[in-house]
């Protein structure tokens, strides 16, 4: 039986919108915090584990919590949501920091390990007023940016590939080839300064 032409407008409305709604869900890159476990001791977490400072002493490793996911020679911290598909898209806030590295890595590299010396990081390192892409510790120029105060990242895992992005522009400046082989986490190492990150955006349009 046919249904009454209003309620059959109203169930093509309804569904149009969870259609769209779905659609705008599936363009939402992934949504993380930064894990307090896997940071090293001169690493101090902020605004709701979204933010990380570095401390120039740090803390006595005596007071930190004993954690075999804890990161034991480097500055680093890795976020706590992992990424095994799609395409995701955040952003980091740079605040007074003039040496740091954010990318992506495995889910179990090595607590010994600095993310961007290794194959199993993908990294944009910025030191000396100088940007780079870092790989199992070779490094390549990135021109076109200056000294940043918020950039963006889009990960695509299928296409196997991490860029950098200028935020004010909405433009990738540089691609990293990677070659994931499993879950991969957001990462951060950092020297001095803090960042703040920016999670569960919608990957922007021309992107």
């Amino acid at each position: 039986m046919a249904l009454p032409f209003a309620r059959w407008w109203n169930l093509c409305r309804w569904g149009t919108k969870r259609c769209g709604f779905a659609v705008r869900e599936a363009r939402r890159g992934v949504s993380f915090k930064l894990e307090e476990k896997t940071a090293h001791s001169s690493l101090a977490l902020f605004r709701g584990d979204t933010g990380v400072k570095y401390g120039l002493v740090g803390l006595e490793p005596t007071k930190v919590a004993l954690n075999v996911e804890r990161f034991r020679e480097w500055a680093v911290v890795l976020a706590d949501s992992a990424v095994t598909s799609g395409r995701h898209y955040w952003e980091v806030t740079v605040n007074r920091s003039q040496q740091f590295r954010i990318g992506v890595a495995d889910v179990d590299i090595s607590r010994d390990s600095c993310v961007g010396v290794d194959d199993r990081s993908w990294v944009f390192s910025y030191a000396q007023r100088k940007w780079h892409s870092m790989l199992a510790n070779e490094k390549a120029p990135i021109e076109g940016i200056g000294q940043p105060e918020k950039v963006g990242l889009l990960l695509d895992y299928e296409a196997k590939t991490l860029s950098l992005v200028d935020v004010s522009q909405v433009s990738v400046i540089h691609t990293l080839q990677t070659d994931f082989r499993g879950p991969v986490v957001p990462a951060f190492a950092l020297w001095d300064g803090e960042l703040l990150t920016h999670s569960g955006l919608e990957v922007p349009e021309g992107l």
